[in-house]
Formats: structure tokens, sequence, C-alpha cells
């Protein structure tokens, strides 16, 4: 299913290095046809994209306040007070966010300041075909909550039945959403664009989506505005012989359900971690929902390589490096031990190579990880860089004393 390399320094990475042959020509393609479709003809185009695509028959496009209310009275209060409970501490979180205007009067009578307006209309897409995640609703409402959009627009796939998740709707309802929408895919993405006899057009759109998805915003970006370049998820980890099988084998299945095109790579120092994580991603897959997913996500983009051949280190670096280069992240590869040598390393994609930025999550696993070197030395390095996104660290278990925290905080603020 997954293949392991025993890497030896001076071979070619192609074999490792390799993606998905994806053809993105014919998805331009496709997307741009949906795209001046859904301009032209409006509802007729959307509700003809719903049956081909989401096997749906919708005579009406918006979810009504009372199907809203029917779904969320539908959901368990065990799972209703959950939902509340995120939402609270996603608003206490973002609303130390907000940014306040300034007025100040200078010499010679000149009044200058600074005016911060929310944006009127927003979008969200909500994916819904292969997973649910009422999650993605609370993080991507919640922020335009607390800054005021005065309208919220949600859209997300219609499933079979011509209706949207139960729990989409509650955690919708919960957020504030304004308008719900029964549409998904680069067709939603344009109905938001360009607006249609019921959606109307917003002025952003946020929210994660499959590759036509993030096609769509790519070829709308200008016209309106966007969150970003999202393309198919990666995780990289690396551990050594004191990591736990069990919870790299989830972690990668974790990453590999969500798309068919994503990335799961486990870089290792053992090659008992590397039988045993394969071992245990085979029993793992067996209970998974989205078992099809992730079975293809691995077999086809997951690697487990091992850094170390007869006791002697083969570049542990060289390979994750190499790995991430492509990615628009800076990662520090540093654990201790026998990887002392992993150093700081910052990264760029290739636009011309991609399609699309890719979310890199890098994780060390080390059960005996005392971190011998200081988180300053991490911030340091991502300042003076343009262009760069931190999208996730966990490193081993470093704990930062209170005053090297207070030393962290200018570096993290600029």
């Amino acid at each position: 299913m997954i293949k392991i390399i025993n890497y030896k320094n001076g071979d070619s990475l192609k074999p490792i290095l390799a993606r998905s042959q994806f053809s993105y020509d014919n998805i331009n393609k496709k997307v741009k046809a949906i795209l001046e479709d859904v301009k032209k003809n409006g509802d007729k185009a959307l509700i003809k994209y719903n049956k081909e695509f989401d096997n749906a028959d919708t005579k009406t496009l918006e979810v009504s306040k009372k199907e809203i209310d029917s779904a969320y009275n539908r959901i368990d209060n065990k799972f209703k007070k959950t939902l509340n409970l995120a939402y609270k501490n996603i608003e206490k979180f973002h609303k130390k966010q907000i940014r306040n205007g300034f007025i100040t009067n200078e010499e010679n009578g000149i009044v200058m300041g600074q005016i911060i307006n929310p944006i009127e209309k927003v979008g969200v897409y909500i994916p819904g075909g292969t997973a649910i995640y009422p999650s993605t609703v609370l993080m991507n409402v919640i922020p335009a909550k607390v800054a005021k959009v005065p309208e919220i627009i949600l859209v997300s796939p219609p499933n079979k039945n011509g209706k949207i998740s139960d729990i989409i709707l509650a955690a919708a309802k919960i957020s504030g959403v304004d308008r719900v929408f029964k549409i998904g895919g680069a067709q939603a993405i344009a109905a938001l664009s360009y607006g249609t006899e019921s959606v109307p057009k917003v002025y952003k759109i946020v929210g994660p989506g499959n590759i036509y998805v993030a096609t769509a915003k790519r070829l709308v970006y200008g016209e309106i505005s966007i969150d970003m370049f999202a393309g198919p998820s990666e995780i990289l980890i690396i551990a050594d012989e004191n990591a736990n099988p069990i919870h790299i084998a989830a972690d990668m299945l974790a990453q590999a359900e969500h798309d068919k095109l994503a990335s799961s790579v486990l870089i290792t120092t053992s090659e008992n971690i590397a039988s045993k994580v394969k071992e245990e991603l085979y029993k793992q897959l067996k209970n998974l929902i989205r078992k099809e997913i992730a079975e293809e996500s691995i077999k086809n983009n997951g690697k487990i390589i091992i850094g170390y051949t007869k006791g002697k280190p083969q570049y542990i670096k060289n390979i994750s490096n190499d790995l991430i280069i492509k990615s628009r992240v800076v990662v520090v590869n540093r654990i201790t031990g026998s990887s002392k040598d992993i150093n700081i390393k910052a990264a760029i994609v290739n636009e011309k190579e991609f399609l699309c930025e890719n979310h890199v999550n890098v994780i060390y696993m080390s059960k005996n990880a005392n971190c011998n070197y200081s988180l300053e030395d991490i911030f340091k390095a991502l300042q003076d860089k343009t262009n760069i996104k931190v999208m996730r660290l966990i490193s081993g278990n470093t704990q930062i004393s209170k005053t090297e925290l207070e030393r962290l905080l200018p570096i993290i603020k600029k």
C-alpha cells in the first residue's frame, strides 16, 4: 500500500518527490466553462450542476429559516453544547484581533487618520460532498461576525436528497449566518462572484474546498477578494525510534482522509518504526469512515522514508528540506538525539510548477525530545522574509519559560 524508501545519500530524490500526476490544464478548462455558464445563465446553471455533480434535485436554492431551525432542533443537545462552547472560545480569540481606526490633529490644522470598516458582504464556502465540517463553519463565520460584517452568505453542496447536513445548518445558525444556499463546487464560487437571481454577489470569499473550488477561487481573484490559494494538504512527520507508531499512523491518516491528492510522509531513523507504522496504517484504515479517500491518498502520495541505513546517518536534513522545498511555508526541522544537525529551513513555493499553495504540517515526534534550542531562534528566522506563512509547528515537549516568552513577544508581533 504505502512505499517504504531506504534513502541513501546521493540517490536521486525524483522517486521520493514524485507527486500525483494531475491534469491542471483540463481542470482549468472545465472550471472556466462552469464560471462562464453561471455568469450567463444564473440559477438555471446552478440547478443543472446540482443534478450533474451532486445528483440532487433542487427546485429552490436557498435554505429557508424554517429549514435551518428544524435542522437545529434535530441535533443532539450535547452536540449543541459543544458547538456553543467552541463558538465562545473562537469568538474570544478573534475579539483580541479587532483593529481600531484613529484620528490625529497635527500642526497647522492638519487632521489625518484611518477608518476601518467591515466588508459589506462575505461568502463562506463549506465543503459537504465527501465530509462534514461544522468547525469550518465556526472558524470562517465567527471572525466575520466579530468584525461586524453586515451580511454573511454560506454555500454548501446538497446531498442526494437536495438537503444540506443538519450539522452544517446547526453550526450556521449558532454562528449567525444570514443566508444559506444549496450549491457547491466551482459553480458556487461563480455564483458568489457574479451573483444570480437568487444568490447575491459578495465582495470576499473564504473557506476551503477541493481542486475545482480552489481553481475557481484563483480564476475569480481580482474581480473579488479571496482568503488564499489553498491546494492539497500535506504532512511531514520526522520521528526517531522512541516515537509512537500508533500516533504517527493516526496523524498520517487524519491528513490523508481530507483529499485523494493529500500527501502524508514520514521520515524516520528507525526501520522498526517504519514497519510498525505501515502495519498500523493497515489496522486503522479498516475503521475509517472515509477509508476509500484515505487509502487512495496513502497509496498514491504517502511515503515512509528511512533516513538511517545500518546505523549510519544518511542526512535526514537533506530529505526533509527537499521534500518541503516546493511548499510555501517556514519549517523548523530540528529534533534532538541522532538528528542534531537538522537546521532551520525556509522554503517558498514555486508557483510556476504548482497550481496552488500547499498546506504543510511538520511534526517532530520523540518521546525523549528535550529540545536544546531556543524558540527565539525560530522566530528570528521568520523576520524580514516576505510571502512566507507559518502553518503549524509542534516540536517535542518544548517548554517555554515566562522570561523567554516575554522576549519572544516583540518578535512575534512583527
